[in-house]
């Protein structure tokens, strides 16, 4: 399973037969472990990954530092299913060290973003700050390279 899984993490679109080959086994057993993993749980989905940047669309992500009051009975728990469920909330991630929650928030303008922290997020009762930082540039996501663009030496002058 943990072999059809890794396969399936670097490259969801590998045929059937392609990860039967690899695998050494049967396609019906792939497909019945394949259905396996999603009914236990285990595969999440299926996501692609997009180079916004250079399709030109206007879109804006923000890494957000909390810090929160969990609940006795609950934990973080609450409040982080409660963050969970707003559509603008990519991920919500439990943390060790200087903050208790990280989110991942996508937006179409900075102005969208910080909106949402400040009339939607901050608001919330367990939350008792927050930190945005805006990302900038991608250069590495889930494992895969985003192509910079390379320097022509002959634009770069000094005088």
């Amino acid at each position: 399973m943990e072999q059809l899984l890794k396969l399936l993490e670097n490259n969801a679109r590998l045929p059937l037969e392609d990860i039967a080959a690899m695998l050494d086994k049967p396609v019906e057993e792939v497909a019945a472990l394949m259905d396996e993993a999603t009914a236990k749980g285990y595969i999440k989905g299926y996501k692609t990954l997009v180079d916004w940047e250079k399709v030109g669309a206007d879109r804006v992500e923000a890494v957000i530092e909390l810090h929160v009051s969990p609940k006795k009975s609950r934990g973080f728990d609450e409040i982080a299913t409660t963050i969970a469920s707003f559509d603008e909330v990519e991920s919500v991630l439990l943390m060790s060290g200087g903050y208790d929650l990280q989110l991942i928030i996508k937006g179409r303008t900075f102005q969208e973003v910080a909106l949402f922290v400040a009339k939607r997020l901050s608001p919330l009762d367990d939350v008792l700050s927050t930190a945005t930082h805006f990302v900038l540039r991608i250069y590495k996501r889930e494992g895969k390279l985003y192509q910079l663009e390379e320097i022509d030496e002959r634009e770069c002058t000094v005088l």
